[in-house]
């Protein structure tokens, strides 16, 4: 015990003396609360802080129930949680270095001894029963840090974990938002081409019975017959995307096609966030990317196994003891004979060999570089990702404005030609040219409807929003 205690000093006393480097966050090339260079109209996007559940800002109930059940039943959520378990898990095994390790055995066995050459008296072999008991404890007086940079190692790789994990929720999330965004967009586009075909079809008819009437010519009747088909053919196509879409988002909330949310699949209008999206600035996004943060912490893992790989370097000091009773009888094992023990301190080292040691420097020191080249680049790509996303969503809005514009001026010229036709001012050929393009107009500008949920989407993943409610972060 008293060989423990002076142990356990040393360790405290020493604990200051780990070899190797100490973990230093590597600087960002964003100063604090730097702006993004693109910068979105003010309707569009404010400074304030990026918001956490931020697919609640579609005020759709159907998308919040939908992402609240992938982040806890997608597959992919799934195995990132129990990776941070495995790596949590990891982390307790290492720290039970920090604490003697104690092992406790007993054994019988009956045994057979020869006859011995040259020992008076021993004319045959004997046989005897042997009974031990004992109780073995090492303990590592963590000189060099050896132990203290391996806990160091897997805390940070634990972190990691934890952050791969928000990244996963992020990417669940949104695939999930822009699944649902993207089946009630072809759901509206469905709707607005039967919307359009019914008045196409409309239009055949009247064609047809002035045909029959003798006004007008069979090539006219073609024409509407050839517009009107080009629709029809849309729908199956457009329908048969909405479908895939809803099975899509059935395998993202951890449920069979078969099972696809009922509520969902009745979406007909195309969820957007109707006000300016909260983004905050570009050093507020670095410090709330997991992706980031994980990197940061792959590199502070590394960092520590270097200084495991020096400890190699230097003697490697045990204090090993052990208790045992022996005895030929059951019985005699509590005698004073059959007490045993043993105390004392083991050193190793593998100097003056010491080329492998050094060897595996190198390659802690190559790791390391290897991670901070990994967290340049996941800060680089964070503002990339959000800058991108910023300059597409913009250019969604404004292309979206535009043709609703159009669609609306398509509108105005279709029901003019219409009038003007009836009224013998125009050609059927002039109406036809005006419905095409109202057709166009309005499905274009349906199109682009989706275009901007998506574009917010990636806004918001860019943004790294969504992870911070994370519920293993309660199990820590």
């Amino acid at each position: 015990m008293k060989a423990a205690s002076i142990a356990a000093l040393l360790s405290l006393t020493l604990a200051g003396c780990a070899v190797g480097p100490d973990f230093e966050r590597p600087a960002v090339p964003v100063t604090s609360a730097q702006a993004f260079v693109e910068r979105p109209p003010a309707e569009l996007a404010s400074a304030d802080a990026a918001a956490e559940r931020w697919w609640q800002l579609f005020d759709d109930p159907v998308l919040d129930r939908l992402v609240v059940r992938a982040l806890e039943r997608n597959s992919d959520v799934r195995v990132a949680t129990a990776n941070l378990a495995r790596a949590r898990a990891a982390l307790r095994e290492v720290r039970t270095q920090r604490f003697p390790s104690t092992d406790i055995s007993a054994q019988y066995s009956r045994q057979r001894a020869g006859v011995q050459p040259g020992v008076p008296n021993q004319t045959q072999a004997f046989e005897f029963d042997s009974f031990a008991v004992g109780f073995d404890a090492a303990y590592e007086v963590d000189l060099f840090g050896r132990v203290s940079r391996s806990v160091e190692a897997a805390r940070a790789d634990a972190e990691a974990a934890r952050f791969d994990l928000g990244a996963a929720r992020i990417a669940i999330a949104a695939e999930t938002a822009r699944t649902y965004a993207q089946l009630c967009n072809f759901a509206e586009q469905v709707a607005l081409t039967r919307e359009t075909l019914a008045l196409q079809q409309q239009i055949l008819d009247l064609t047809q019975r002035q045909f029959s009437a003798g006004r007008g010519t069979r090539r006219d009747v073609a024409r509407i017959e050839l517009l009107t088909s080009q629709l029809e053919a849309q729908v199956p196509q457009l329908e048969a995307e909405r479908r895939a879409s809803l099975y899509a988002l059935a395998t993202l909330t951890g449920d069979a096609p078969a099972a696809a949310d009922e509520a969902a699949s009745q979406c007909l209008t195309t969820p957007r966030v109707a006000r300016a999206i909260p983004v905050g600035d570009a050093a507020s996004l670095l410090a709330r990317r997991p992706d980031v943060a994980r990197a940061e912490r792959q590199l502070a893992a590394d960092t520590a196994r270097i200084g495991v790989a020096t400890a190699d370097l230097y003697p490697s000091i045990r204090l090993l003891g052990s208790v045992g009773l022996n005895a030929a009888e059951i019985g005699d094992l509590g005698d004073a004979a059959s007490q045993s023990f043993s105390l004392g301190p083991l050193i190793s080292w593998s100097f003056p060999n010491i080329s492998a040691a050094r060897a595996r420097i190198a390659q802690a020191r190559a790791q390391t570089d290897a991670s901070l080249a990994g967290f340049d680049g996941a800060v680089l790509l964070a503002l990339q990702e959000a800058e991108q996303a910023f300059a597409r969503y913009a250019g969604s809005v404004e292309r979206n404005i535009a043709l609703r514009r159009a669609e609306a001026a398509s509108e105005t010229v279709a029901t003019l030609t219409r009038a003007r036709r009836d009224a013998g001012s125009d050609s059927f050929l002039d109406l036809l040219d005006a419905e095409r393009s109202r057709a166009e107009a309005r499905l274009a500008r349906a199109q682009s409807e989706g275009a901007v949920a998506e574009a917010q989407v990636a806004l918001f993943k860019a943004l790294g929003g969504g992870w911070e409610s994370d519920p293993e972060e309660s199990k820590r």
